[in-house]
């Protein structure tokens, strides 16, 4: 309940245009959006270029007043962020589908598919935080900068 309360106060922050909200979602969702362009052939920049995009359509959506949120703001932002990739990656010519049915896919098993990695990507925040800071840096740079062994040393 609390969270729910959570999400409603940082959605009506964002209309209000208030700064610690906007920094509140950025913090909480930056990194999902990274790992997912990151991981399916784009950079950081790339990265920075989907989160703004789906922060407008969040703010966006927030701003008309009929907006009503049914799943989290991390969930909201994350499907945003990867139909704009795969768009994205469609215009380079860097994914196809090939049966044309793109579009058929349950947004029900989108969600369910998506918090089961959330809470996957919240079990490994926790263990990342945990360990100390020269561990951290070497992990993050190898598996979320893409950065090789001999860039690290």
């Amino acid at each position: 309940m609390k969270a729910e309360i959570s999400e409603k106060s940082l959605l009506q922050g964002l209309a209000r245009n208030d700064k610690k909200a906007i920094e509140t979602i950025y913090k909480d969702n930056y990194n999902l959006v990274q790992a997912l362009v990151i991981n399916n052939s784009g950079t950081a920049d790339d990265a920075k270029d989907i989160f703004q995009e789906a922060m407008i359509v969040l703010y966006e959506k927030v701003q008309s007043g009929s907006f009503e949120l049914n799943c989290q703001i991390k969930t909201f932002v994350y499907s945003v962020s990867r139909r704009l990739w795969l768009k994205r990656l469609m215009q380079q010519n860097r994914f196809s589908i090939s049966d044309g049915h793109e579009d058929s896919i349950s947004i029900d098993d989108e969600i369910e598919e998506h918090e089961k990695r959330n809470t996957e990507f919240v079990m490994m925040e926790r263990a990342m935080n945990g360990l100390g800071e020269p561990c951290k840096s070497l992990l993050e740079a190898f598996y979320l900068q893409k950065r090789t062994m001999q860039e690290i040393a």
